[in-house]
């Protein structure tokens, strides 16, 4: 019997050069199967302490201890020569991030793995497209985990890539296991969602509706990080690995995360995947012009640009910018600020052992879609924005 999601995996085996490639809802969904298939409970997992929230429950949620890694203040990439030998020695597995599409070091991280002996897992939700070390994100660890739901805009979806293809039935089962059934309400609200959104945008009532959902209590994030809820964290931890006790905070901002799709849902998903090349081309045309400005990486600009997700811009005010952003109807998002370790402490997390540069970019890092650049710059210019210089000084401009 042919799988249903057959043709999207198909697409996604193609573009990493023939590896193997499940299908699974959700990138966070994908990142717990991995890890509970790689990890054993209790152990440790290095990864970034800029990054999503909900990651950090998963990893909660898959039985395993946070340790959040130094970081590269110019453009959040792991900073691997800043990993002490005595962390690395504790870790059972590394995580990368590849922040926005910028990638971690993954040949030195596959590296350090290979000589302890652990597993690494690339997260590689916002990085479809991007290379490092003259092949594609996603081809250097045990499992690397795409998203659908970024660059082409599917909003669900995404693919578990394994290094090992015998280890497909094994992994198809542990998800079909975990998945929760189609619900015919679930899937009319997805295909009904575009349009809805499409409308509301052409009304100019996108603040007034957000406010509704405020006051209805209908939004799980009133800051960029969602409430930690320390005391209900502390009771769900014994209950790990599971999924169920973590449900609360892995499903914020994706309810359908392990829900199994529908055709419809499969069908639209498609569509958008097949036409992924020349929305990469977008981003990366976009990217290079906003590296090249006076607000992006100076390294990153003499490089072939990739196709980032988001451009991490650096700006002294970014709260000021985003300001001036939202006046143009310009929006940002996917901003990663405080770190883990601050965010969650050393009750929940490993801190970082030189957290001084993640937080300074986490500061500093406006995040905005490529395939505006132009706009982005005008606004940004006309409004004085002035560009942060993060590697100038220990201290960071502010």
């Amino acid at each position: 019997m042919v799988s249903a999601y057959a043709e999207l995996e198909g697409r996604m085996r193609d573009r990493l050069g023939g590896r193997e490639c499940l299908y699974v809802p959700s990138c966070r969904f994908g990142l717990y199967l991995a890890l509970r298939h790689w990890c054993e409970p209790g152990g440790r997992v290095l990864m970034s302490p800029v990054n999503d929230d909900v990651i950090f429950f998963v990893v909660l949620a898959a039985g395993l201890r946070p340790v959040q890694a130094p970081l590269d203040p110019r453009d959040g990439s792991i900073d691997t020569a800043a990993v002490p030998e005595s962390v690395w020695r504790g870790l059972s597995a590394v995580l990368t991030t590849n922040l926005y599409g910028n990638p971690d070091p993954a040949p030195e991280l596959r590296g350090h793995c290979d000589r302890l002996g652990i597993p690494l897992i690339e997260d590689a939700a916002h990085a479809i497209g991007s290379t490092v070390g003259g092949r594609p994100v996603g081809t250097y660890g045990e499992a690397s985990v795409f998203s659908l739901s970024k660059h082409t805009g599917a909003k669900t979806g995404g693919f578990v890539a394994l290094a090992d293809p015998a280890l497909r039935e094994e992994l198809a089962a542990a998800r079909d296991a975990l998945l929760h059934p189609t619900r015919a309400i679930g899937e009319l609200a997805y295909l009904a969602r575009p349009y809805a959104e499409a409308a509301l945008r052409g009304t100019r009532l996108v603040g007034p509706a957000r406010a509704a959902v405020r006051l209805l209590g209908k939004e799980e994030r009133e800051e960029i990080r969602m409430p930690l809820r320390a005391d209900e964290l502390r009771r769900a931890l014994p209950a790990a690995p599971a999924l169920a006790p973590f449900h609360s905070w892995v499903r914020v901002d994706m309810h359908d995360y392990r829900l199994r799709p529908g055709p419809g849902r499969l069908r639209r998903t498609t569509r958008r995947l097949a036409r992924l090349d020349d929305v990469l081309a977008a981003h990366r045309a976009g990217t290079a012009r906003l590296l090249a400005s006076e607000y992006g990486t100076p390294s990153a600009a003499d490089e072939p640009p990739q196709p980032l997700f988001r451009v991490p811009l650096l700006v002294e005010d970014r709260d000021a910018a985003i300001a001036a952003l939202a006046r143009h109807r310009i929006t940002t998002g996917y901003i990663y600020d405080p770190p883990l370790d601050t965010y969650a402490g050393e009750a929940f997390t490993d801190l970082s052992p030189a957290p001084e540069a993640a937080a300074r970019f986490a500061r500093h890092a406006l995040p905005v879609d490529p395939r505006r650049a132009d706009e982005v710059l005008d606004v940004l210019r006309a409004a004085g924005t002035r560009p942060a210089r993060l590697s100038e000084a220990p201290g960071g401009a502010r």
